[in-house]
């Protein structure tokens, strides 16, 4: 019966390489999706201006990611990455960033140009008293910006309106919030100018008449026809909630990604037979029950990567090298136990049994500790550490579980009942040497 958890491991093992070797063809779902640092591409890397926001920060910054990322998608990128980062808080400056990795695209002005041609558009009313006093045109925000728009379309004007007949007009649409929002400026300031800003420039500031609780505003700048088309198209690609500043770009060609990812593969692989043969070498029998549990774990980890997904980094292929040794270091607490009971005079199997139930507890803290500080380099770190301590992180949890589970399960599995003596101390023995059982 002791043998049925064992065979069951092997099963789910051969189901786990299956799985991973099947699943590695161009366009496969489950496919390991590779970082710019590995795949090639343009890294852009922005710094958001929130020193205008007024009220949700966060929310205006989480605007900004999705405006850029529909932005990228649009122009065909394959799997782009579009996420914010935030300087740590014992940085002499906060700053927010907008991290865009674009994979395969190597034409760095064309990326720039993509992302940087969307307008920021902002409301402010015009502040009659300050600009009496100054007798310059002094503005008030609104909080009403292009986060709030829902699309843009060119009409041309009829004649009724500020506009001359004919002359192209370019009518905003707002979101269920942004209708709120527009519907109580305007029912709050009727009489007052409420000037629409583009790209920092004021570009119409017609008179409030009234409040509009339609979520409908119309801009009747000086347009051509070519000039309103490109703006009603740039605002329904996505209108910039803030205003960003290009601040670093980095082009990794697809031949320098290529070396890097088997450069890394290469490394895994090294250290993996180095380690397999000092275990086996060392441990024995032990070791190569180590080693197949090590497999596994390899499988594991394998699989969770490529079902989360995780994109691969060359930082996380350093992770991922890094967890094969936490996981030996688990099964070597366990056989260091294992062997303080042979000299105690137990016999193989029970040694067996007690040396895991010894280890427990130093493995657990361990993993514990390790996993705590994944969570915090995932929380705190840059891009770059995130990728890191992803994958290190699940390659903890396939450790505790590749040692724990499966080598005891194999060994329980393996080792006979009541052996004693001879054979079995030297095979779970380590060294150049058979312990003695001490009287």
């Amino acid at each position: 019966m002791r043998f049925i958890p064992a065979l069951g491991v092997l099963v789910l093992a051969g189901l786990l390489g299956w799985f991973a070797f099947t699943t590695n063809g161009v366009g496969s779902h489950y496919g390991v999706k590779l970082g710019l640092d590995l795949a090639g591409g343009t890294e852009l890397i922005y710094k958001a201006d929130t020193s205008a926001v007024q009220g949700d920060k966060q929310g205006a910054l989480a605007s900004l990611r999705d405006v850029v990322d529909r932005r990228v998608n649009l122009f065909g990128v394959a799997e782009p990455l579009v996420q914010l980062e935030h300087s740590s808080a014992v940085a002499a400056t906060q700053e927010d960033r907008l991290l865009v990795e674009l994979p395969g695209v190597t034409d760095v002005k064309a990326a720039v140009d993509a992302i940087g041609k969307t307008p920021t558009l902002e409301f402010k009313l015009v502040d009659t008293a300050a600009t009496t006093a100054t007798g310059t045109t002094t503005y008030a925000a609104t909080g009403l910006t292009g986060r709030y728009l829902k699309n843009a379309e060119l009409q041309f004007a009829s004649g009724n309106s500020s506009a001359a007949a004919g002359a192209p007009v370019v009518v905003l649409h707002f979101n269920d919030e942004g209708t709120k929002l527009f519907a109580k400026i305007t029912g709050e300031n009727v009489g007052k100018q409420l000037a629409i800003f583009l790209d920092g420039e004021p570009i119409s500031s017609p008179v409030i008449q009234e409040a509009i609780p339609g979520g409908t505003a119309t801009i009747t700048g000086q347009f051509t026809p070519t000039q309103a088309r490109d703006l009603v198209r740039n605002l329904n690609f996505g209108a910039l909630p803030v205003p960003i500043t290009l601040v670093s770009s980095n082009t990794i060609g697809p031949s320098l990604g290529s070396q890097a990812f088997h450069a890394g593969l290469i490394a895994g692989l090294i250290g993996f037979l180095l380690v397999a043969a000092f275990m086996i070498i060392w441990y024995r029998f032990a070791g190569l029950v180590a080693t197949v549990a090590l497999v596994i774990y390899l499988l594991i980890t394998v699989l969770i990567i490529k079902v989360v997904p995780v994109t691969l980094t060359a930082s996380g292929i350093a992770g991922f090298i890094l967890s094969i040794g936490l996981a030996v270091d688990a099964n070597v607490l366990i056989f260091e136990r294992m062997k303080e009971e042979l000299r105690h005079g137990k016999d193989a199997h029970d040694a067996v049994k007690t040396g895991f139930a010894r280890a427990w507890p130093a493995i657990r803290d361990g993993h514990l500790t390790m996993l705590i500080s994944s969570v915090i380099l995932f929380w705190l770190g840059t891009s770059i550490v995130q990728g890191f301590a992803l994958v290190f992180g699940f390659g903890v949890i396939a450790s505790l579980i590749s040692a724990v589970f499966v080598s005891r399960v194999f060994l329980m599995a393996l080792v006979p009942e009541k052996a004693s003596g001879g054979m079995w101390n030297f095979l779970l023995s380590s060294g150049f040497s058979v312990n003695a059982t001490k009287k």
